[in-house]
């Protein structure tokens, strides 16, 4: 995933900007140890600050470890972490996600050969669940999606895609639960 790191940038450059700047003046003046000792903590200070600042997407949730536990759930927009304390290990998607499969070879009623191809529109409901109860969750719904297809169209070739028009639409007219738990 490609994170927007430019505002967490700008502060780093203004930190070490108004650093430098400083630095400068003490250097002016003759001192030239505490020019180098407030250069090098300017420096310091803005890469602390530019760690610990992220901004998330309007899609996207940051799964926040503290120490490798889970701590929370963040974004969208901009938020804090504690430098090397807490970690980033995922960042989710809370879109619609579209997955083709390819082709799959099956016989119709008639014992025709056809190949059948599909595509899985999806979205992570929960994402605390995503990243942290599932190793790769969209291997796991791409897998997950494809062995039900394949068990619906063997167990009902001729309903003509019935099955899968009941699979995918729950008793209201949404999605089921099979792939949203």
């Amino acid at each position: 995933m490609r994170q927007n790191r430019s505002f967490a940038f700008l502060i780093f450059f203004v930190i070490a900007g108004i650093g430098a700047a400083l630095a400068y003046a003490r250097y002016r003046v003759g001192d030239f140890l505490s020019a180098g000792w407030i250069g090098a903590v300017a420096f310091v200070i803005a890469l602390i600050v530019v760690s610990a600042i992220q901004v998330a997407d309007q899609w996207d949730k940051a799964v926040i470890l503290r120490l490798g536990h889970f701590h929370s759930l963040r974004g969208p927009g901009l938020f804090f972490i504690i430098p090397v304390i807490d970690s980033i290990p995922y960042w989710i998607d809370t879109r619609v996600i579209t997955t083709g499969f390819k082709a799959e070879k099956t016989l119709t009623k008639d014992t025709v050969p056809v190949d059948v191809d599909a595509v899985l529109f999806w979205k992570v409901l929960d994402p605390k669940k995503a990243a942290l109860d599932v190793a790769d969750y969209r291997s796991a719904i791409s897998w997950a999606s494809q062995t039900r297809i394949a068990g619906d169209d063997r167990d009902h070739r001729d309903s003509g895609g019935a099955a899968l028009a009941g699979f995918w639409k729950g008793p209201g007219g949404g999605p089921t639960d099979d792939l949203h738990q």
